[in-house]
């Protein structure tokens, strides 16, 4: 894919927590092959990269969540307009895996063949669960949670909560 260079503006979801974000015009999203299940990096001003999906937004337009940190960081807000830039993500999840977690997945390979059979949208999410946390040890320890359970779990149906052990299903 031949990175796409456009310019846009900042949006607020109002209806979700007033989760800012980069708006993908409806062309962009043609572009891109009209789906909305691609992964991208996403470069917004030159500035600042970041991994990144599309959801629609309807009419044809889509949107990649913009993080307050991030809008800082570009001195941006609602309604700026901005450059961006997406390229193709070529990375195996998606989103920086944490060492903790990369450690554990060298250590343990029946937590990592049940983590590689889980979809990639669940791997993500508990791949920056785990990344939330700035201790290093709060990282092994959610890691060594979250692996742990998974593996009591039976696959192919297994929900974040489950995996968080705030569920529990009969297997």
């Amino acid at each position: 894919m031949t990175p796409l260079h456009f310019k846009t503006h900042i949006g607020k979801l109002d209806y979700l927590m007033g989760t800012h974000y980069v708006e993908i015009p409806a062309e962009v999203v043609q572009a891109l092959g009209g789906k909305f299940n691609v992964r991208l990096l996403c470069t917004v001003n030159n500035t600042v990269t970041y991994q990144g999906g599309i959801v629609a937004l309807g009419q044809g337009r889509g949107y990649i969540t913009l993080t307050k940190q991030r809008l800082k960081q570009l001195g941006v807000k609602e309604g700026s307009e901005v450059s961006v830039t997406l390229e193709k993500d070529t990375s195996q999840y998606g989103t920086p895996v944490p060492e903790e977690l990369s450690e554990l997945f060298i250590q343990d390979d029946e937590g990592k063949a049940r983590f590689d059979q889980l979809k990639p949208g669940m791997q993500r999410y508990i791949i920056q669960h785990v990344a939330a946390v700035k201790s290093s040890q709060l990282r092994i320890d959610r890691s060594i949670k979250l692996i742990g359970n998974l593996k009591q779990l039976k696959p192919g149906k297994e929900t974040f909560r489950e995996i968080l052990g705030l569920e529990k299903r009969e297997i």
